[in-house]
């Protein structure tokens, strides 16, 4: 099938602002692809003819790989508004011009769209990109040939993105560590990371590895595609999208980086992403740690550090991917921060509000799937008797939720009756006056756990005992 030029710019927002900037910015980002400039400032000549990596990349079995990936993924699509759903059909018709494309250097990657979402900081927020759903398929591409040659480059202390290896992984080597006496720690926050990379050095540390001018040419268009915000076209001539297939394991080979220094100065380290902590023995040195580092961080790999946020602190004090440390019988043990249950708890009770309009075995079904997802997550916790009493409050909800359904006395003598029990009670309890909580209470003699576990509804403790590692 020939394909037109036409159908390729079918794939461009319908916006005349936005074509007349891409028009104008054209030239400024072809420049991103000369051999000059991205080899700028690095030892290291590429050769375009030896490494073939693009025809990797370009594989018909690894894109049908990456395309299968995107879409198991699902996902919103990007600027150009294209569903993970239209993607096929349009592979069909444009794969070959696009790959060509691609192959010689012409494939121009359309802006993200940017998607902020609040952190756990009031008035924060994480800067999401999305990109287009066949920029994402490309990406996915280029991380799938990328991924095994830069793992062999990677540390055995880097635990975030990486294959075999997960937070639980990262928490059991900080655990080793606080046995073997590192009980104080340097914090490492770096401040918007993902926001503040410095592309050039990035650049710079790929083209060591990577010899396809190609492959490097893409990567840095992918970089400064810029971001349509509120409809708004923005530059990213700093900073990495977080969003896509590729940012991972950017920002995995930027931070290696660091994780080749620590080593070299003998410090043992634990990094889960950009979530870094060094440990030491006693405080002064991790001081004396965080000081000599910090000029590293700020002046080699020109990122910046959260002073606010990086601190010194015994082992007890800090929090780590959701969890704290304590000390017991000598050993490190493992348990849930606080401000992690509280999230739990301000979940579950979004999940069992009275007026969602949810019917009950959909509610059911979503907590089921929350209770797993985080029981899942925190299973390395000593957590039981925490559980108990959040399953003992989840229960009273869950009460409060079937009370308020019996709004009225008739339905309230029904559906008591039916738990077989003394006319006297149904009584007393089908005419109860108390308000909605405090009558959930009372419910407890013929809506007990059983009844609730038989509606199916799991409890926490059940689960955390099912698969907890301790």
């Amino acid at each position: 099938m020939n394909v037109t030029k036409n159908e390729i710019k079918d794939r461009q927002l319908h916006n005349e602002g936005y074509q007349q900037m891409v028009s104008a910015e054209r030239k400024e980002y072809a420049e991103a692809s000369a051999y000059s400039r991205i080899t700028e400032n690095n030892d290291t000549i590429t050769d375009f003819q030896t490494d073939r990596l693009m025809e990797q990349i370009l594989q018909s079995d690894n894109l049908n790989k990456a395309y299968k990936k995107v879409k198991s993924n699902k996902g919103t699509g990007g600027v150009d508004g294209m569903s993970v759903d239209e993607l096929l059909t349009f592979l069909k018709d444009n794969q070959m011009q696009l790959v060509q494309k691609l192959r010689d250097g012409r494939y121009k990657p359309n802006p993200v769209r940017r998607v902020e979402i609040p952190k756990e900081t009031k008035g924060e927020f994480r800067k999401l990109g999305v990109p287009t759903v066949v920029d994402r398929v490309f990406q996915q591409a280029i991380t799938q040939v990328l991924s095994p040659i830069f793992e062999k480059q990677f540390s055995e202390n880097s635990y975030g993105f990486r294959p075999q290896r997960g937070a639980h992984d990262a928490l059991k080597q900080c655990r080793r560590n606080v046995d073997d006496g590192y009980v104080y720690v340097v914090d490492m926050d770096l401040e918007k990371f993902f926001d503040t990379v410095c592309q050039s050095k990035l650049i710079e540390v790929l083209s060591r590895t990577i010899k396809d001018g190609r492959v490097i040419s893409l990567i840095h268009k992918y970089l400064n595609a810029g971001v349509i915000s509120r409809g708004v076209f923005e530059k990213t001539e700093v900073g990495m999208p977080q969003g896509g297939p590729l940012s991972p394991l950017l920002s995995n080979i930027m931070l290696n980086e660091l994780d080749k220094e620590l080593s070299s100065r003998g410090h043992r380290f634990v990094r889960y992403a950009d979530d870094c902590m060094i440990f030491c023995k006693s405080r002064k040195s991790a001081e004396r740690t965080l000081k000599n580092i910090m000029p590293y961080i700020e002046e080699k790999l020109f990122l910046k550090v959260n002073r606010e946020k990086t601190k010194v602190a015994h082992i007890s004090k800090v929090k780590y991917l959701g969890y704290s440390f304590y000390r017991s019988k000598g050993k490190c043990r493992i348990r849930v921060h606080p401000k992690s249950i509280a999230k739990m708890k301000a979940k579950l009770k979004e999940l069992t509000s009275r007026s969602n309009g949810w019917g009950n075995e959909y509610r059911a079904l979503k907590l089921t799937q929350f209770i797993r997802g985080w029981v899942n997550y925190f299973g390395l916790a000593d957590m039981k008797r925490i559980l108990r009493d959040v399953d003992e409050w989840l229960r009273r909800r869950i009460r409060a939720i079937y009370w308020k359904q019996w709004k009225k006395i008739k339905t309230r003598y029904r559906m008591i009756r039916k738990f077989d029990v003394p006319e006297w009670k149904v009584h007393e309890l089908a005419n109860c006056r108390k308000g909605i909580w405090r009558a959930s209470v009372m419910l407890n003699s013929v809506f007990t756990n059983k009844t609730i576990a038989s509606l199916g509804y799991m409890t926490m403790t059940d689960y955390y005992l099912k698969i907890c590692e301790n």
